[in-house]
C-alpha cells in the first residue's frame, strides 16, 4: 500500500478482498463513457486503472456533474467504497472491482492531448519526443523505464555481492585525441581552455586499480560527438567495471555471471555457460566480430572449387565465399533478384549474387551453368552440406569486403526465415582481437580497442617486428548479434605502455601531455588489472526486445541529436559567450 495525505491506494492495487472499504485514489482520467444514467471513468496512474463509477439519483448530482465534465489527462482525486464490478474486465488487475465515487476533487485541468495515451498511439515520433512527459505516460513506454530500473537493481545488487565499491568519477575531463570527438566545454576561469566531457571512465578507473580500490563500479554517463544511429546517443550509460590482480579467465567469469544473473532476475531466464569464440573464427565463418549465433549458415569457402572454370568474376576473386540457406530452393526467380539488388545496395557494395538450387528431386540448377558442370556443382553441395531443398548462396571479391557483403545476406536470410526470434538469447564471448589497425589516409596504427589495453603475452615479441600479428587481450560479449560489453586487460608496466604509445604515433612529448599523469601513477605501483563496460541503455533494448535505445531512455535525443522536449542545442546569450571568451558569427 502506498499511503499518503493525498491517496489510500493507488490505482493498481484494490481487489476483491477491498470490497466494502473505503478508499482515495488520485490520477490521471484515462477515459469517461457516460451513459446518460450512468458514468464510468477509468483512472490511470502509474501502477494501473481503476474504474470509478456513478449512477444517476443514487449519487449526488454536483458529484454526478463533475464527472461529466472530466476530459482526458485532468488530474482529479476520488473517494468512495470499493465493490464488485458487475462486467468484470480480463485484462485489468483491478478488473473485479470498482469505486463507487462518493466525493470528487479535481487537482488540475488538462488540455487535451494531441495523441492517445494508450499502448498503440496515433502520435508521430517528432510529436511523442516533443512532449516526452506525456509519452511517458503511455503503459508501453513506462515498463521500458521500469525494465531499466530492473536491470540497474540487479547489476548493482550482483557486483555489491562480489565487493564492488561504486566510485563516482568526474564529469569534466582532460580532451584526448583518440576514439569518437569528445564534446567540451570552455572554463570561464581559464580562457581559451577547455574541458570535456568523458567517453568513458577508462583512465580513472584505472587510476583507482592502483589506489588500491580493487574493484571498481559505476552506472555512469558518458559522451560522444558522433553521427547517430538507432542504438546509439550523444549521452549514454555504462556499466563500468575495473579489478586488480585478474587475468582475462577472472574477468569473463565474474562478469558472465552477471549477464546471467540479470537474465534471471529481470526475465527468469536461464542464459547457459557462455561459449568463447576467437576474432578470427568469427570473421572465418561469420565475416563478422559480433555473429548472431541464434542460427547456423556458417560460411563455407569455395576458391579453390568455384577458380579456374573460366568464369572471369570467380578467376579475378581472392575469396569465393557461401552459405547454406535451408529449405530455401524454392525461391523464385523474383526472390532471387530482390537478393541480389540487396547485395548490391550501395551500403553493402557486392557487384552481384550467384546461387545453386539443389532442388528435391536431386536436380540442381544454378545462375553459372554456363561455367560449371554438375560435377562442379555437386563439390560445392558437398563442401557447404546442403541437403535437396536447399539454396546456395555465393558471394565472391576481396576477403575483407566479401566477408562483410555476406555477413549482411547472412543476417538478411535469417531474418527472412524468422530465426531471429527476439524472445531467444544466445551469448558468447569474442576474444583475441587484433591489437591495432592500420588506417591508409593517416598511414599510421590505430588501437584497436583504446591505448591502454594490453597485448596478449606471447605476442609481446611481435610489437617491435610485426605489429599488425600482436593480438589483443581483449574480449567483448555478444548477445544476438549486439556487441553488448567490452573489455580488455590493461598495460600496467610503463615502459610496455610507453611503447604502445609510441608505436600508435605519439611522440615522447604528446604521450606526456596526454597520458603523463597515467604514467606517473604507474611508477607507484600499478598492479595488474582489467575490466569491461557494458552498454548500458543498448542492454536494456534487447532485454526489452526493440531494436532502438531511444525507447528505454527517459528523455532521449531524436536522430539529429536534438532534446525537441526542451529545444537543445540552442544559442546561448551574447553576454556568456563574452565571459568564455568565445567569439561567433552565428546570428
Amino acid at each position: 500500500m502506498l499511503q499518503t495525505i493525498f491517496r489510500t491506494h493507488t490505482c493498481g492495487e484494490l481487489r476483491p478482498s477491498d470490497i466494502n472499504q473505503m478508499t482515495t485514489l488520485c490520477g490521471w482520467v484515462h477515459r469517461v463513457r457516460d451513459k446518460g444514467s450512468l458514468i464510468w471513468v477509468d483512472l490511470r496512474d502509474r501502477y494501473g486503472i481503476t474504474q470509478l463509477v456513478a449512477e444517476e439519483g443514487k449519487t449526488q448530482p454536483e458529484i454526478l456533474q463533475q464527472l461529466k465534465s472530466l476530459g482526458r489527462e485532468f488530474v482529479i482525486q476520488a473517494t468512495g467504497k470499493v465493490i464488485e464490478r458487475v462486467s468484470k474486465n480480463p485484462n485489468l488487475s483491478t478488473g473485479d472491482i470498482e469505486i463507487w465515487v462518493e466525493k470528487l476533487e479535481l487537482l488540475n485541468p488538462a488540455k487535451t492531448p494531441p495523441f492517445l495515451i494508450e499502448d498503440e498511439t496515433d502520435g508521430g515520433d517528432e510529436l511523442r519526443m516533443q512532449l516526452r512527459y506525456l509519452d511517458l505516460r503511455r503503459n508501453v513506454v513506462r515498463k521500458n523505464l521500469e525494465l531499466r530500473h530492473q536491470v540497474n537493481q540487479a547489476t548493482r545488487q550482483y557486483l555489491d555481492s562480489l565487493g564492488f565499491m561504486d566510485v563516482e568519477t568526474p564529469v569534466l575531463i582532460k580532451s584526448t585525441p583518440e576514439g569518437a570527438r569528445d564534446f567540451v566545454v570552455p572554463s570561464r576561469m581559464h580562457p581559451g581552455q577547455f574541458y570535456a566531457l568523458p567517453q568513458s571512465p577508462q583512465t580513472f578507473k584505472q587510476i583507482l586499480m592502483v589506489a588500491g580500490i580493487d574493484r571498481y563500479y559505476q552506472i555512469v554517463k558518458c559522451f560522444r560527438d558522433e553521427d547517430l544511429r538507432a542504438d546509439r546517443q550523444p549521452e549514454f550509460t555504462q556499466i563500468d567495471c575495473e579489478m586488480a590482480f585478474v587475468t582475462q579467465a577472472d574477468v569473463l567469469q565474474t562478469f558472465e555471471g552477471l549477464i546471467r544473473s540479470i537474465f534471471k532476475t529481470v526475465k527468469n531466464i536461464d542464459l547457459p555457460p557462455l561459449p568463447v569464440m576467437t576474432y578470427a573464427d568469427a570473421m572465418r565463418l561469420y565475416g563478422s566480430d559480433k555473429p548472431d549465433l541464434r542460427f547456423g549458415m556458417e560460411f563455407v569457402e569455395l576458391t579453390q572449387l568455384a577458380q579456374g572454370k573460366g568464369f572471369g568474376v570467380f578467376d579475378q576473386a581472392e575469396a569465393v565465399l557461401a552459405i547454406c540457406a535451408k529449405g530455401c530452393a524454392h525461391y523464385t526467380r523474383k526472390q532471387l533478384d530482390e537478393l541480389t539488388e540487396f547485395v548490391k545496395r550501395p551500403q553493402i557494395g557486392a557487384k552481384g549474387l550467384v546461387y545453386v538450387r539443389y532442388n528435391e528431386d536431386g536436380s540442381l540448377k544454378s545462375s553459372v551453368d554456363k561455367f560449371y558442370t554438375e560435377a562442379d556443382l555437386t563439390a560445392w553441395v558437398k563442401a557447404t552440406q546442403a541437403q535437396k531443398g536447399d539454396l546456395i548462396l555465393v558471394l565472391s571479391g576481396t576477403l575483407a569486403a566479401t566477408r562483410k557483403q555476406l555477413s549482411e545476406l547472412r543476417l538478411e536470410m535469417g531474418t527472412q526465415l524468422g530465426l531471429r526470434n527476439k524472445n531467444r538469447y544466445v551469448a558468447h564471448w569474442i576474444v583475441d582481437f587484433p591489437l591495432v589497425e592500420w588506417d591508409e589516409e593517416a598511414q599510421r596504427w590505430f588501437a584497436m580497442h583504446h591505448p591502454f589495453t594490453s597485448p596478449k603475452p606471447e605476442d609481446i615479441p611481435l610489437i617491435e617486428s610485426d605489429l599488425g600479428a600482436v593480438r589483443a587481450n581483449a574480449y567483448d560479449m555478444v548477445i544476438n548479434g549486439v556487441e553488448v560489453g567490452g573489455g580488455s586487460i590493461r598495460i600496467h608496466d610503463k615502459g610496455l605502455q610507453n611503447t604502445m604509445l609510441r608505436k600508435l604515433g605519439f611522440s615522447a612529448e604528446e604521450a606526456q601531455a596526454q597520458f603523463g599523469f597515467l604514467m606517473d601513477a604507474f611508477e607507484y605501483g600499478a598492479p595488474p588489472h582489467g575490466g569491461i563496460a557494458f552498454g548500458f541503455d543498448r542492454l536494456c533494448a534487447l532485454l526489452g526486445g526493440a531494436d532502438s535505445i531511444r525507447d528505454f531512455i527517459a528523455f532521449p535525443k531524436n536522430n539529429a541529436g536534438r532534446d525537441v522536449m526542451i529545444n537543445s542545442p540552442s544559442p546561448i546569450d551574447a553576454a556568456q559567450l563574452k565571459e568564455l571568451g568565445i567569439t561567433t558569427t552565428q546570428k
